[in-house]
């Protein structure tokens, strides 16, 4: 029961997302320049420095208070093509996907409504972490929960801004040293609901891989 519970207070808080949508009946794009909104408030209030893909490239490091190199920094890289929001905390002590690999993956996390600040779901006080496998063909990545809160509340689906992680992390296996990202998603990048009502949300993510496969 009680690993029932955060998914089913995230269930709650996203339906009030969706019964103040109705209320108001916004069209698609009233909905999504409050979204820019949300995000833009969500930059200010957490004093990010959004640094571009060409920045990003030269080092491929977002400094960020917790692990630097310059701990005076918040930086998150934007992908524009999208509108996700990227911080890599930590890379992990593994290594990268090959290509023709598919790896097991688990995942602690937290999902945060961005409009205001509300958890929708989280796993870190539960005993299992969700569970995700990850394939990649090529340089493309595709991923599917198998296990966990997040399958419960949306489905298999991983959100294709986690999945934009991966080229760029290399989780320890099981004990060893995890990956840790930071993801400001828009609607589109995120999960089923977040598509279908328009909200932007913030991830927290912790990944270790259980097993490589190939």
């Amino acid at each position: 029961m009680k690993k029932l519970i955060s998914a089913v207070l995230g269930l709650v808080v996203i339906s009030s997302v969706l019964s103040s949508c109705k209320e108001k009946e916004m069209t698609y794009a009233e909905q999504k320049e409050r979204e820019a909104q949300q995000v833009r408030n969500w930059l200010d209030k957490h004093d990010i420095d959004v640094i571009s893909i060409r920045e990003f490239l030269e080092d491929t490091v977002t400094n960020n208070p917790d692990t630097g190199p310059d701990s005076t920094r918040n930086e998150y890289v934007l992908f524009e093509d999208n509108g996700v929001y990227m911080q890599i905390v930590r890379r992990g002590n593994g290594r990268k996907i090959n290509a023709g690999e598919t790896w097991i993956m688990n995942a602690r996390y937290a999902e945060v409504y961005i409009g205001t600040g509300d958890t929708l779901t989280m796993n870190r006080y539960q005993q299992d972490p969700d569970v995700f496998s990850v394939i990649r063909t090529g340089d493309k990545y595709t991923a599917s929960f198998k296990t966990g809160i997040m399958s419960r509340a949306y489905g298999n689906s991983v959100p294709n801004s986690w999945i934009m992680t991966m080229p760029f992390i290399t989780p320890g296996i099981l004990n060893g040293d995890g990956a840790k990202v930071r993801i400001i998603a828009p609607h589109n990048q995120g999960t089923r609901n977040a598509a279908q009502s328009v909200y932007p949300t913030f991830y927290e993510i912790t990944i270790t891989a259980q097993k490589w496969q190939w």
